[in-house]
């Protein structure tokens, strides 16, 4: 018997603010099949998927399958969001890498354009994850209507409302507030790392680099030699004699 989604009260955020959209630098760029031209807005649409899925994909990251089926037009870009959501890729610097909450973050997110409501939609989504697994919470969250209503078959996902009109400054950005890797996995990469030094580096031109025998290279030098004249000896007064005491005949 399956079990039944948790259920859990939507909170006050951005996503959920209706407003009148002043077009601007800080407005996302909506990108949708429906307004495809050529190849050259296709291949723009497929970088911007891996960004919002990836933050970054490396050639061997790549789904050329994928990509070849969303440019023949064989799947929509909610079929070629799944398959990047459900690829190693995903699963080997996400899944593995983070907790069920930390990841069920990563997903409602990287999917529904939103921060997650509370700890109690986090828990909701996680049991869908361990009873019906990764492939389970994929479907679950492309065909919720939230998704659909937003979204639907054609726009690619994206982080919605981020800036508000009445505010000077919005929602961090995905990517930024939710690192790949949780706190113990970027320890273990060694990062991120305080590099201390207490001489300030200069990049010095080719020709402006002190050549041999130029004076400027013992500069150093002498400066290391710190000379000192030598120290006049001491001498205890119990070891005066009152025949070398100088006085006035």
């Amino acid at each position: 018997m399956a079990i039944s989604l948790l259920t859990y009260a939507p909170s006050s955020q951005n996503s959920r603010v209706e407003g009148y959209e002043v077009g601007g630098d800080t407005q996302p760029r909506v990108f949708s099949t429906d307004n495809i031209l050529d190849n050259t807005d296709l291949d723009i649409l497929i970088e911007a998927a891996y960004r919002q899925i990836f933050f970054h994909a490396f050639q061997a990251d790549r789904e050329p399958l994928l990509e070849s089926q969303l440019r023949n037009g064989q799947i929509t870009v909610r079929d070629f969001v799944k398959g990047l959501l459900l690829s190693n890729t995903f699963y080997t610097s996400f899944y593995e890498k983070n907790s069920n909450y930390r990841f069920v973050e990563h997903c409602v997110e990287r999917v529904l354009g939103r921060q997650v409501y509370s700890d109690r939609e986090k828990i909701a989504w996680s049991i869908v994850v361990a009873t019906k697994g990764i492939r389970g919470l994929v479907d679950a969250l492309l065909d919720s209507d939230e998704y659909l209503e937003n979204f639907g078959d054609n726009i690619l996902p994206y982080q919605r409302r981020r800036i508000l009109p009445s505010q000077s400054a919005g929602e961090v950005p995905t990517n930024i507030r939710l690192p790949r890797y949780d706190e113990y996995h970027r320890s273990l990469l060694g990062f991120p790392q305080v590099v201390w030094q207490t001489q300030v580096r200069r990049f010095v031109p080719q020709e402006q680099k002190a050549t041999a025998g130029n004076p400027s290279l013992f500069l150093g030098m002498a400066r290391s030699i710190s000379p000192s004249g030598a120290a006049s000896p001491r001498v205890s007064t119990a070891n005066i004699s009152m025949s070398q005491v100088p006085y006035r005949k």
